[in-house]
């Protein structure tokens, strides 16, 4: 646990070679390896490095425990969400739907805005809304997803109260989250200035 703490000051300070480098060694200790991975992707796509990231997010998916596996999907799922890569993002947030069990209807309404995204044809937006917006998952990052889908359902006012509390939370959050969550807050803001010009 020392060397996730160290990490994660490395992470929080932007040292992103280190932390990446320490999560790589925390590795050899063969002890929550998919943790480790987890890391090692943040702090590689923290760096700009993309195929490193998806690397790790995709190990750190094969080698977790089946109560870890949908969580690992759907972070590889909105990270290539957010490189625009809808038809993979699609694979992977399935596979976290099929094996999630509480935060399913988070996974399920990322789907949703990756297949609205890619220009699918997704029906009842509005039920998929309505259920994230009642389920636990719906807080937080579930924030940002209800956001963007509330926006592509062309209900700005939701998607702006959403939005804007997705961004308040992050903001104010550990610095470790609003780093992770960089590319997210990028995207909230950008909606929420579209919502604001029109």
């Amino acid at each position: 646990m020392l060397l996730r703490q160290l990490y994660l000051s490395h992470y929080e300070e932007r040292r992103f070679d280190r932390a990446l480098s320490t999560a790589v060694r925390a590795l050899d200790l063969n002890v929550l390896v998919d943790v480790f991975y987890q890391d090692a992707a943040r702090a590689a796509l923290a760096a700009g490095d993309l195929a490193a990231g998806l690397s790790h997010l995709r190990v750190a998916a094969r080698r977790g425990p089946a109560s870890r596996r949908p969580f690992h999907l759907w972070t590889l799922g909105s990270v290539l969400f957010l490189a625009q890569r809808y038809p993979e993002a699609s694979a992977a947030l399935a596979r976290a739907v099929r094996w999630a069990t509480s935060d399913k209807p988070l996974y399920r309404a990322h789907l949703a805005l990756v297949r609205l995204s890619a220009g699918e044809r997704v029906e009842n937006v509005s039920a998929v809304i309505e259920e994230l917006a009642l389920a636990p998952c719906g807080q937080g990052y579930g924030r940002f997803v209800l956001g963007h889908l509330s926006y592509a359902a062309g209900a700005w006012e939701s998607a702006t109260r959403f939005l804007e509390a997705f961004v308040k939370r992050t903001e104010s959050a550990r610095p470790a989250l609003a780093l992770a969550l960089d590319g997210e807050l990028r995207m909230a803001r950008a909606t929420l200035a579209k919502m604001q010009t029109n």
